[in-house]
């Protein structure tokens, strides 16, 4: 990655909000199963190894940060949803199957479009959000 990227991407994350950061997390999960998919049609193992790894690394991350407190049922669903993908993609990176990577995809997808709807209520709702 070059120097200018890199800059830019450190800057985009130190200046984003707590919601656009959530919303760059699902997007990078997004972009990692993906790979892993294509990895695995490729038969790229390396790849593909490497892309599950990220991949679990931002869910577990996802999963870290849940308030169980404050969030209750909500909390407790997104964490069977996070222990879904993380068994799912460990099961996809033993068997060399794309099949539970796809799942995983679908729900990282439903789930990223329902927090970004969310967030954009919020936004309409609450002016200070917007920062």
């Amino acid at each position: 990655m070059s120097y200018g990227l890199g800059a830019y991407k450190q800057t985009s994350v130190k200046t984003a909000s707590k919601e656009q950061i959530l919303l760059m997390l699902y997007q990078s999960a997004i972009k990692s199963c993906k790979k892993a998919i294509e990895a695995i049609d490729n038969n790229e193992i390396a790849k593909k190894g490497e892309s599950i790894g990220k991949l679990q690394d931002i869910v577990i991350e996802l999963n870290n940060s849940l308030d169980f407190e404050v969030g209750g049922d909500v909390a407790r669903e997104l964490s069977a949803l996070y222990d879904y993908i993380l068994y799912s993609s460990s099961q996809a990176n033993l068997k060399i199957d794309k099949e539970p990577l796809e799942g995983c995809l679908s729900v990282l997808k439903t789930l990223y479009d329902g927090w970004a709807q969310a967030i954009k209520s919020m936004k309409n709702q609450s002016p200070e959000i917007q920062k």
